[in-house]
């Protein structure tokens, strides 16, 4: 198995806090108690929090410690336009990658179906992310990789419908519109993966 690095962990964990509820917009978070509760040293923990912090999901104050940021609908469509951007670009250089093969995105697409049915909201969220996120990981550009999943998508996209109270955008046609482009080799495939992710942006206006 691949070894995941301490400060990885433990941003997951925090992570993973936020969504849960544990911590909420204005909440102290004690990285002693969090690396007492992982029985490892301080040191990754303050790692994790200064990602955190350069992903404005906390805040550090001297001698006030970390806190949780309130999170605001610009910084949501702040988060989607660089998205958007990134997605554009690596839609275009996976498609040669995954034309004619789209079955992880199949499977991510019967999940999200197999959600609605089911009313599961928290579901949605993630293989929506997910679908998203096997297309950029196929694009073959370690840096845009790298970019893409230091924005926290997934950890934006859940904190926003508990936080902000947007609406799920869970249209499963517009991902089977992204699916198909990919395979017929759709040659305004980047533009039509931009404009589906700035229609996040949009839903969030309206929340």
């Amino acid at each position: 198995m691949e070894r995941v690095p301490l400060r990885e962990r433990v941003r997951t964990f925090v992570l993973e806090g936020l969504v849960a509820g544990r911590w909420e917009p204005g909440d102290r978070i004690v990285e002693r108690r969090i690396a007492i509760e992982l029985g490892i040293s301080q040191a990754p923990v303050r790692e994790a929090l200064r990602e955190l912090e350069t992903m404005e999901l906390v805040t550090s104050t001297p001698n006030k410690g970390v806190r949780v940021r309130e999170l605001t609908l610009d910084q949501l469509r702040d988060v989607y336009l660089v998205r958007a951007s990134l997605e554009r670009r690596a839609v275009t250089l996976a498609a040669p990658r995954l034309a004619g093969n789209a079955a992880a995105l199949e499977q991510h697409m019967l999940a999200m179906r197999r959600a609605a049915v089911e009313g599961d909201v928290d579901g949605q969220a993630l293989h929506g992310v997910a679908f998203h996120r096997a297309i950029v990981h196929a694009c073959g550009n370690p840096v845009l990789i790298r970019h893409w999943d230091w924005l926290g998508v997934e950890a934006w996209t859940r904190l926003s419908l508990r936080w902000l109270r947007t609406e799920l955008h869970d249209n499963v046609e517009d991902h089977e519109e992204i699916a198909e482009g990919l395979l017929r080799g759709d040659p305004h495939l980047g533009r039509l993966m931009e404009l589906h992710v700035m229609d996040y942006a949009h839903e969030s206006g309206t929340a």
